[in-house]
């Protein structure tokens, strides 16, 4: 979908986001500052985390979590709130200082400057100077990444072109709405063409159409090679985005992985499978009969509700008895294979 996007005239105009070649070509050409970076640092991930714990005073925020994320892959971080996902993200971007472990980025200590010039980050709240315009706020940022006047100018307009402000950004900060706010901080994370994308809440106070431009836009910066790491507590729109997710509870990592690969390493908690049949009693009778059904519940138009633990196991012997038996299934569904479902199963019950 991105490709075939026009960019928008920066005197006006669609406000769609972009990423046609020239703006790619934009902020890929135009040299970095210089960094010091080792001949190693390119073999490395763009972030590992190693037994990394963070105390507030006698409070843990995070405890002992270990992560490698590698390029081209989006993962979303989901966790309830207090779970850890801010002191996560502020110690993958160098805000904060772990009390133990190490936190590396491309093999480089996340607090260096070095290691920062290879990270985007879009926070959560804002933090403008207000009475700049969209476009002077970008070139600022830019400037103080090391950019020259010239450099920084070229690098905010392409920017701001690829989140579809070119024709917005003349405008005051203060009179831009929460989608507008959210699209400049995601233009100031991209100046510099970072290989690891931090996004806190990305997608809040974005309007439809503006969610399915960003989706649009991440899933084209993965297939560039790039490494994204988005926070969401709008769990639908982060599987529209990653079927990759990181499960964050009580400071810890509980899960890493696809929904589907976390979902079945949860034996103890049964799973919900609709099914639909023209014979529904007597097919919830012989359900009841296999080991791995916990219960039935018999619902309108010809619908069963079963518990069942083990999936692959239940599966393969639902197919049997389907055959043996010669029942007509109309329908059938797994209903708890969602990240909402599994973050409630980490959290007993208590994830949003």
């Amino acid at each position: 979908m991105p490709e075939l996007l026009e960019p928008a005239d920066p005197r006006g105009g669609s406000g769609a986001l972009s990423v046609a070649p020239p703006v790619e070509r934009a902020l890929q050409t135009e040299p970095r500052p210089a960094a010091r970076v080792p001949a190693t640092a390119p073999l490395e991930p763009p972030l590992v985390f190693e037994r990394v714990s963070k105390w507030y005073g006698p409070v843990i925020g995070v405890n002992q979590v270990t992560l490698e994320l590698r390029p081209g892959v989006m993962t979303g971080l989901v966790g309830s709130n207090g779970a850890g996902k801010s002191t996560l993200m502020r110690l993958a971007t160098g805000q904060l200082k772990p009390s133990l472990g190490r936190v590396r980025i491309r093999g480089l200590d996340a607090w260096s400057a070095e290691a920062k010039r290879h990270v985007g980050y879009c926070p959560d709240v804002d933090s403008f100077y207000e009475e700049m315009s969209g476009r002077q706020f970008v070139e600022a940022m830019a400037r103080l990444c090391g950019y020259d006047r010239g450099a920084a100018v070229r690098r905010a307009g392409a920017a701001l072109e690829q989140v579809g402000m070119a024709g917005r950004a003349e405008r005051r900060l203060r009179g831009y709405s929460k989608g507008m706010r959210q699209r400049i901080k995601l233009a100031q994370a991209l100046l510099h063409d970072p290989e690891l994308l931090i996004l806190d809440e990305p997608l809040s106070g974005i309007d439809p159409i503006g969610r399915q431009e960003f989706v649009a836009l991440f899933r084209h910066l993965v297939e560039r090679g790039k490494c994204l790491l988005i926070s969401s507590h709008e769990l639908e729109e982060l599987e529209k985005l990653t079927d990759h997710v990181a499960i964050m509870a009580r400071g810890r990592i509980a899960a890493v992985g696809s929904v589907a690969q976390i979902r079945e390493l949860l034996d103890d908690h049964p799973h919900s499978i609709l099914i639909v049949s023209d014979q529904p009693r007597e097919l919830a009778g012989m359900l009841l009969r296999l080991s791995d059904v916990i219960g039935v519940e018999l619902a309108e138009d010809n619908r069963l509700v079963v518990q069942a633990k083990n999936p692959k196991r239940f599966f393969a012997e639902f197919t049997r008895l389907v055959l043996e038996e010669n029942f007509q299934v109309e329908h059938l569904e797994t209903l708890d294979d969602s990240t909402h479902a599994v973050l409630g199963y980490l959290l007993g019950g208590g994830g949003r």
